[in-house]
């Protein structure tokens, strides 16, 4: 059976990598932002990649597009959710494109829909309407929580799937893969890898990055490498060592690696290609359009690939199964 899908706020593509990878044929993909779609369509070049601004209502080039599909991916805006706004208050339009979902689901009827967002969606007033209207349109609701850096992602990033089935009642938990967790060291960096450095205390650096450092240096002793971790306070002291997943990559430009040279001490922000692969992206994965910021907020924003292709997978074990047997008759 080929499983097609649709994939709504698809971003650089994460999701569609990580469909794929289980066996979907991920036909189109939809994101407002034109630097995301140059992106899209440049690693998932056999789906369409379309430029448009979504609604409620469903976009007549999206469902052409579309066509008939079994499946709807989607990340609807977050930064609203997200804690990382600190105490501005939410964009309400910002809120509502979760609901973009419903609109199509009730046109395409498609089997299986998933949603991601941070886990802060849980605490907003249309978090269980929208439940409710999913279940309204005949689907059985599973809302997980997962850590990307269950499913051999080099990083600890905690988000929200929604599953969404019309079939069956979907996975209750999906159980890490089982493999060694990832770390910075080893999955993130390369040993090849020739990046800039400067030293770290240059006169200029910031007083509240050097104490960063001279606690991580404390901890550590000297000589040996690490990250200093700006925007963003976890009790952890602004660093962490490189033998543990990165922690959460974010739109900001957050992480710097100290290493050394002799008795100094070199500081260089982590870059893209290696955020790329604390997202659990291919190393062939390229942006071809947009600058570091825009790259660093595409990745920021996208959803890890093999965390997807976990959920699709257990979603959709039955789906293959049931063809196995018929082509077995």
């Amino acid at each position: 059976m080929t499983i097609r899908a649709l994939d709504l706020f698809c971003g650089a593509g994460g999701s569609s990598l990580g469909a794929r990878a289980a066996g979907v044929d991920v036909v189109c993909g939809v994101d407002e932002a034109p630097v995301a779609i140059t992106a899209y369509q440049a690693n998932i070049p056999h789906a369409r990649a379309l430029n448009h601004v979504l609604s409620e209502t469903p976009e007549p080039a999206v469902l052409e597009a579309a066509g008939e599909i079994q499946m709807i991916l989607a990340s609807p805006e977050c930064t609203s959710h997200t804690c990382a706004r600190g105490n501005r208050p939410g964009d309400e339009d910002s809120l509502l494109t979760a609901r973009h979902v419903l609109g199509y689901a009730r046109v395409l009827t498609p089997r299986w829909i998933v949603i991601e967002n941070v886990m802060h969606m849980r605490s907003w007033r249309g978090y269980a309407p929208l439940l409710d209207e999913l279940r309204g349109l005949g689907y059985k609701v599973e809302p997980l929580v997962l850590d990307a850096a269950d499913f051999g992602v080099p990083q600890n990033r905690r988000r929200l799937f929604l599953l969404c089935d019309r079939d069956r009642v979907p996975p209750k938990e999906l159980p890490p893969i089982g493999r060694q967790v990832a770390t910075a060291r080893e999955q993130v960096l390369r040993p090849g890898d020739s990046w800039p450095s400067r030293p770290l205390d240059n006169g200029r650096r910031a007083a509240g990055t050097l104490a960063r450092a001279e606690r991580a240096i404390a901890a550590l002793g000297r000589r040996v490498p690490f990250l200093i971790v700006y925007y963003g306070s976890d009790g952890a002291g602004g660093w962490q060592s490189l033998d543990r997943p990165l922690r959460t990559v974010t739109t900001l430009d957050r992480f710097g690696l100290v290493t050394w040279e002799g008795e100094t001490p070199m500081l260089r922000m982590l870059q893209v290609p290696e955020l790329g692969r604390a997202m659990g992206f291919p190393d062939e994965f390229f942006f071809p359009a947009g600058n570091r910021r825009d790259r660093i907020r595409l990745l920021g924003n996208a959803v890890c690939p093999p965390v997807m292709t976990a959920i699709v997978r257990a979603l959709t074990e039955d789906a293959h199964v049931s063809a196995d047997v018929k082509a077995a008759e």
